[in-house]
């Protein structure tokens, strides 16, 4: 045999640390696959200070696997990731495992990712690992045309794409009557892990707006004050139209006279465009059928996630397309910096410590006008966030009447959300999505494409002491600038 052959052989059976991450939660997480022939499963553990992702690092041969996750007892895929069809029609999650000699850096300096996992380029899919952002490679420099032509191509995209693209072949889109009441609307929110919802006039035979967790907020707080245009009493009669009213009246703003929505055929771009002007993370894709007149009809709730995912869709098999999503975020002009880290846009992030009143964390959501807010252990590490879509929960058996606001801490209140999840309700929040300053523009696009992931926070590896935060909008900012 040559040695080139020996060489080869050599490579093939070898065995690489691989690193895996569920981060969706459960009790008990176990790894099974194609490695383990199917039979055994390997436990993996939940990270320090983020009991929700589950970590596990395995010696693989070098090839191509296929695997599941068992949560709870139950077999599960994780969606973020790349996925295959095996011969009996079950989803399975995939990697290719390479030796890391094989795994250079684009500059050719030989470098391996941070999770030993190198994930073929085209599956649009990388393994985020928080430990070591040194280990990361070091992409290389791009031109400033190389930049330029990277969000020629996004723009062309989104200009030669439309909004009805983003309808899924099956769903539901829950549609709110004005007549309904505010307690039973929320209520509905929660348990469909909702955190907005179009509202319909029959009357008018038309939506007229949006019901969100936003409107919560300010209910609770109105609530727990002296004055309130709200009693708990009324809360639970008042219907979404008398509150709308007295909302407009009390804050002495003038109601907005039309929705703000999009046509499945209005192109992407537009889409975009209102969703960033406007300042909502959500707008109604309205169509009009014949029937008794034009009814408008919601096809869809459109989202900026919607449309980063039908992007990476869309330049899946075209990485080289982008080279501006292969840089790191410590190159890029994105997100929002504490002063500590420095650069062009630092200044204090909004976050909490888990001691913090409730109320505080109600009042930081409005005044920043964030959705998310970074929830701190006494040492200033990051343990879990508060947003806006968690507020619902307490919606759950009229909690939001005994709960006192000033007295309960931001720690309690997310605790009593969780345990209200395991007796039946739905999971509205949205937890630890992180990445350091070496992960790159693609690897935060790809967590942003997540349905309901509005931001991704960025941490110190190893202490977990937060750096910055960047949401949907910076990244579209960034992209359409």
């Amino acid at each position: 045999m040559s040695r080139e052959g020996i060489a080869c052989k050599s490579r093939n059976l070898a065995l690489v640390p691989t690193t895996f991450i569920w981060p969706h939660g459960g009790a008990q997480v176990l790894l099974c696959g194609s490695f383990t022939s199917w039979l055994t499963t390997l436990p993996m553990t939940p990270l320090e200070n983020c009991p929700t992702v589950f970590q596990g690092t395995f010696n693989l041969p070098v090839g191509y696997h296929e695997y599941k996750f068992i949560v709870d007892g139950q077999w599960r895929w994780d969606h973020q990731g790349p996925v295959a069809h095996d011969l009996h029609g079950n989803v399975n999650n995939c990697v290719t495992v390479k030796i890391p000699e094989l795994a250079s850096s684009p500059n050719g300096d030989g470098g391996t990712s941070g999770s030993n996992m190198d994930v073929d380029q085209n599956s649009g899919h990388h393994m985020i690992d928080l430990q070591d952002g040194h280990q990361q490679p070091r992409p290389q420099a791009i031109s400033a045309g190389e930049v330029e032509t990277s969000k020629q191509r996004l723009a062309e995209f989104l200009l030669n794409h439309t909004a009805y693209e983003l309808i899924p072949e099956s769903g539901k889109v829950i549609v709110l009557d004005v007549m309904l009441p505010v307690k039973q609307a929320f209520h509905i929110l929660y348990e469909q892990g909702l955190t907005v919802a179009p509202l319909w006039d029959s009357e008018r035979q038309q939506f007229v707006g949006m019901l969100s967790a936003s409107d919560f907020i300010i209910i609770l707080r109105q609530l727990g004050n002296l004055g309130s245009m709200l009693s708990e009493e009324e809360l639970d009669t008042h219907t979404i139209a008398v509150w709308k009213d007295e909302k407009s009246t009390f804050f002495r703003v003038r109601r907005q006279r039309h929705l703000i929505s999009v046509g499945p055929d209005d192109s992407l771009r537009q889409l975009t465009d209102k969703l960033l002007m406007n300042e909502v993370a959500t707008l109604p894709v309205l169509t009009h059928v014949a029937q008794d007149g034009f009814v408008p009809q919601v096809l869809h709730l459109a989202t900026l996630s919607d449309i980063l995912k039908c992007m990476l869709r869309h330049f899946r098999h075209v990485p080289s397309w982008l080279p501006l999503l292969l840089q790191p975020l410590y190159a890029l002009p994105l997100g929002t910096w504490s002063p500590e880290v420095g650069g062009a846009n630092c200044r204090p992030l909004a976050m909490l410590r888990a001691s913090a009143p409730l109320s505080a964390a109600f009042s930081l959501l409005l005044q920043a006008n964030v959705s998310a807010l970074p929830i701190l252990d006494d040492n200033g590490s990051l343990i879990d966030v508060y947003t806006r879509s968690d507020i619902t929960s307490l919606a759950r058996d009229r909690a939001y009447a005994t709960v006192h606001l000033h007295e309960i801490t931001v720690g309690q209140a997310l605790q009593m959300g969780q345990d209200n999840n395991r007796t039946g309700g739905s999971s509205v929040g949205t937890r630890c999505h992180m990445c350091l300053r070496s992960h790159t523009l693609r690897d935060v696009i790809e967590r942003l494409a997540t349905p309901g992931v509005r931001r991704v926070i960025c941490v110190e590896a190893g202490s977990r002491h937060v750096e910055g935060i960047i949401s949907l909008r910076d990244v579209f900012r960034f992209l359409t600038s």
